[in-house]
């Protein structure tokens, strides 16, 4: 016989691909399996026994002495015949006679193959063939999906990446952790849940992301004492299969081929099996065990008519019976098939089941051929679909980064990464993590927090933790924020820093932070946005005493004037963009200190002068080339710092002498030319900077400036400094370098506090030795050519070097 395993490359598909057979594919390759024993057990008794066996039949002739001893022959082969005398030689043998034919065994094989090819009807001879063919056309559409290249490809990847998330340490982690909530943690999630929804709708509430406490359950903070349960290599596996089932999804959900190539199979199959019952029930009764051969073959057998025997008669009906019974069970299970796959629209796929029972809200529905072949593996078994939608969930995926964001940043890791920023805390710097650690919160001792190009920060309740922390800085991040936490900020941050792109950006949480003291927003705007810009409102921001602004708003937004009870200090740094409307600067009576920078302001605002209470006011970085309007400035009785550096000035207006409260001024980067002596009745100043403009004489009513300090004339055109400069016997800082001097008077030995020294970039020959007198000047304080250092004694040398 023909092994059946011949035929297996019809149907043989990768062992995995068992996952993707429901049970009506199943039954139908074992009845397929059946099928084909039946084709090839009828071909192989067609190969090994005779196929049919004919006798010929006699004809009466015409002539009567034929007919005469035709009837003595029948008449004596219808008379008994004595019985048999057994024969002395051999007595237990019978001779037995019959009809004569004269035919000898050549004959009766031609014969047997004429009536064979020409009487036999031709389902009785090809029927075991038939059933083979068919039912490996069946075997073929069954499994058709598995090789066609198009769809192969697909199923390949989808059944390697299910098989690694049914494996997945971390699958097994999630789902047990979800498992291990009873029904009464079950509920106070959904009452937590609800009671959040609440306080959302509030006031209050509103302040709080609506997806903050959706997007991670309770449930999914990573437990610290269980940390360690997934190792730092099963933790980038399950990080990289999640990758792979976000790419893999965009690329499935694209088309919908396998889903039609199925169904295309599948009514291939139903058309089949309507055509196989058809025409079989209408031949099956063809198969005769006797039949009627009339051949002319007369002249070589003598014998025209003859009577033939189908040896596989018998059986081939009873076998046609029984192909036809499983033909028909096959042709039911694919109508059942088709009924499936018209019952419903299988190119969707909801895990609404699995949501309800694991409490993951957010695994999303899929289509097209990925919602396919879950609908099969569910014929499968279910718990692969559960098993895997746990890789469709972002916030399994958030849990998995945060586990290993906990396992690669470890307390004693962030403690060296700790560092005293400007405003003198302890601050610890994260820049571009996947997302915010656990463990940050366990050092107690930090005092600022700086997170930098970090997407989904979310700030658990555990920032509780952080008894002295009042400084966060948020640089390019989207946060979201526990509730328990937005609490605990309210009462202990005091400076909050926000860098943006977009002010739709800005956490809505800010604007509740009651005890927030300084706040700084840094962001560019578009061209369109920089003029409607609109904060929410201040008001509840009670305690806020500094607002910085660095973008390009083109007004101050109305939102400040909330604030203006309070606030003492507000800096807008605009990029270049022009500022015009500063009307809202004359409601912020308290305002003590303002910057105006880079605004492309080319007049001083009026609305200034009417802030009695300032003490300072930086203008730097603007387009001013008159400042007539100083004069104002004298109403102003608190002014005492004035900083117009960086501008287009190019004389200074003797209505300066009436800002007599003056104590730090700065001209620096503009183009003066002059120098009026007028600025010298100012003689509360204390710092004085003249650097870079076109100045060429100092006046010598500089003398007069007996609280200067600090004094610089860097890079103009002067060539000579006035001995009454010596006079300011407070002055500490000194710099006179990139002018024209030539020389360096020996009287600046009378200036005892001087600590600072820049005279580099001049034409001195020699230095004086009176610097010696300067007890407080160093050589790290002396800026100056090593050749003209050299000049110095050499006991001023020393001197200076010493510490």
């Amino acid at each position: 016989m023909i092994p059946v395993t011949e035929f297996r490359q019809f149907s043989e598909q990768q062992p995995a691909f068992r996952v993707l057979k429901p049970w009506w594919d199943v039954f139908t390759d074992y009845l397929s399996v059946a099928m084909l024993m039946i084709g090839v057990f009828g071909c192989t008794l067609q190969v090994m026994q005779d196929k049919i066996i004919c006798l010929p039949k006699r004809v009466q002739p015409a002539q009567n002495h034929s007919s005469i001893s035709n009837v003595s022959q029948a008449v004596a082969s219808t008379t008994p015949l004595p019985p048999p005398r057994p024969s002395p030689a051999n007595p237990t043998t019978v001779e037995m006679k019959g009809l004569k034919t004269d035919l000898d065994l050549q004959q009766y094989s031609f014969i047997n193959q004429m009536c064979y090819e020409r009487a036999l009807h031709w389902y009785a001879k090809y029927f075991p063939y038939l059933v083979l063919i068919h039912t490996l056309v069946f075997m073929l559409c069954s499994n058709f999906w598995f090789k066609f290249p198009g769809s192969s490809s697909k199923i390949e990847h989808f059944i390697s990446i299910l098989g690694k998330c049914f494996d997945s340490p971390w699958t097994t982690r999630a789902l047990s952790e979800v498992s291990g909530e009873d029904s009464e943690e079950k509920d106070n999630r959904k009452n937590n849940l609800s009671k959040s929804n609440t306080i959302q709708s509030g006031p209050e509430g509103s302040l709080v992301n609506s997806q903050s406490l959706k997007s991670i359950p309770e449930k999914f903070v990573v437990d610290k004492s269980t940390a360690g349960a997934l190792d730092k290599k099963e933790g980038e596996q399950a990080k990289a299969l999640f990758e792979k089932v976000k790419k893999f999804r965009l690329h499935v959900e694209e088309g919908d081929i396998l889903y039609a190539m199925y169904v295309r199979q599948t009514v291939l199959k139903v058309i089949k099996f309507l055509i196989i019952i058809a025409y079989n029930s209408a031949l099956v009764s063809k198969v005769q065990f006797t039949v009627d051969c009339n051949v002319d073959i007369q002249d070589m057998t003598g014998y025209k008519n003859f009577s033939c025997n189908h040896t596989m008669a018998h059986l081939f009906s009873k076998l046609s019976f029984c192909y036809l019974c499983f033909v028909s069970i096959y042709g039911l299970t694919c109508l059942y098939t088709l009924y499936w796959l018209f019952y419903r629209s299988l190119r969707e796929y909801s895990f609404e089941y699995v949501r309800q029972e694991t409490g993951i809200d957010d695994i999303p529905d899929v289509k097209n051929d990925f919602a396919f072949m879950l609908h099969m593996i569910d014929q499968y078994d279910p718990l692969y679909s559960k098993r895997f939608a746990v890789f469709l969930s972002e916030v399994s995926e958030n849990k998995l980064k945060q586990l290993n964001l906990n396992n690669e940043w470890t307390p004693d890791k962030l403690r060296q990464k700790l560092q005293t920023n400007a405003h003198n805390r302890l601050e610890l710097p994260l820049i571009m993590l996947s997302g915010l650690p656990d463990t940050v919160f366990e050092i107690t001792e930090l005092q600022s927090l700086k997170l930098e190009i970090i997407k989904n920060v979310m700030i658990p309740a555990t920032i509780a933790q952080l008894d002295n922390l009042q400084e966060l800085s948020l640089h390019q991040c989207s946060v979201k924020i526990h509730s328990a936490a937005l609490s605990f900020l309210k009462e202990n941050l005091k400076v909050l820093s926000v860098k943006f792109d977009d002010m739709r950006e800005l956490p809505p949480w800010m604007y509740g932070l009651r005890n927030l003291e300084e706040l700084y927003l840094v962001g560019s705007l578009s061209h369109d946005i920089s003029k409607n810009v609109t904060l929410e409102s201040l008001r509840d921001l009670k305690s806020l005493k500094i607002l910085s602004i660095k973008s390009n708003v083109s007004k101050i937004p109305q939102a400040v004037v909330d604030v203006s009870s309070h606030l003492q200090k507000m800096c807008i740094h605009n990029d270049g963009t022009k500022l015009v409307m500063l009307n809202n600067l004359k409601k912020m009576t308290n305002l003590t200190e303002l910057e105006l920078v880079h605004c492309d302001l080319e007049r001083i605002p009026h609305a200034v002068f009417s802030l009695l209470s300032l003490q300072e006011l930086d203008l730097k970085e603007n387009n001013l080339k008159s400042i007539e309007e100083i004069v104002s400035f004298q109403h102003l009785r608190k002014l005492t710092v004035l900083k117009l550096w960086h501008n287009s000035i190019t004389y200074i207006p003797e209505h300066i002498k009436k800002l007599t409260s003056l104590e730090r001024l700065s001209f620096s980067h503009n183009k003066i030319e002059v120098l009026p002596s007028h600025l010298f009745l100012c003689n509360k100043i204390r710092y004085l900077d003249l650097s870079y403009n076109d100045i060429r004489f100092i006046p010598p009513e500089i003398g007069v400036l007996q609280s200067l300090q600090y004094f610089s004339i860097t890079c103009n055109k002067v060539e000579n400094l006035p001995d009454e400069l010596y006079f300011c016997k407070k002055l500490k800082t000194l710099k006179i370098g990139k002018n024209s001097l030539s020389v360096l008077s020996p009287k600046i030995g009378n200036l005892p506090f001087l600590s600072y020294l820049d005279v580099k970039g001049n034409h001195f020959e020699i230095l004086p030795p009176e610097l010696g007198d300067c007890r407080a000047l160093k050589r790290a304080g002396l800026v100056v050519e090593d050749a003209l250092f050299e000049t110095l004694p050499s006991d001023v040398r020393e001197q200076m070097k010493t510490e």
